[in-house]
């Protein structure tokens, strides 16, 4: 017997109130990298992101940016996470895909504004995102 398989198309989903306070932290923490974790939920491939977490004991620089995952609580709503990139690239780099976490990892690039975040799966392919309003 044959099965059909499901195309399986992942899209991201962020409130824009999330998306204001991501661009606000990364213009904050310029020249150096911020990392945030990314809460929300998925359900057949939509990923919704309606919160953020600073990550305890958070390291940055100008080219990095990173934390320990073993002082995170246990939490089912974490999906992913977002960084910046200072140097205007929004190209997830191989350390980026060695270190991803969740479902999604967002990467905003300099200037920090609403056409500067891009949504990325472990592969490093690009996947759309849509900034919802309240």
């Amino acid at each position: 017997m044959f099965f059909k398989k499901k195309k399986f198309q992942r899209q991201v989903l962020i409130q824009k109130d999330v998306l204001d306070s991501i661009l606000s932290f990364c213009q904050m923490k310029h020249p150096n990298e911020g990392i945030l974790i990314l809460k929300g939920k998925s359900k057949n491939g939509e990923i919704t992101i309606d919160g953020l977490v600073i990550p305890p004991f958070s390291e940055t620089g100008p080219t990095f940016a990173g934390f320990p995952h073993s002082f995170l609580p246990f939490d089912m709503s974490y999906i992913g996470i977002v960084h910046s990139h200072p140097s205007g690239s929004a190209e997830p780099s191989v350390t980026d895909l060695h270190n991803f976490f969740g479902l999604i990892s967002l990467i905003v690039k300099s200037p920090y504004d609403d056409d500067s975040i891009f949504a990325w799966d472990s592969n490093g392919n690009s996947v759309p995102l849509e900034i919802l309003s309240k």
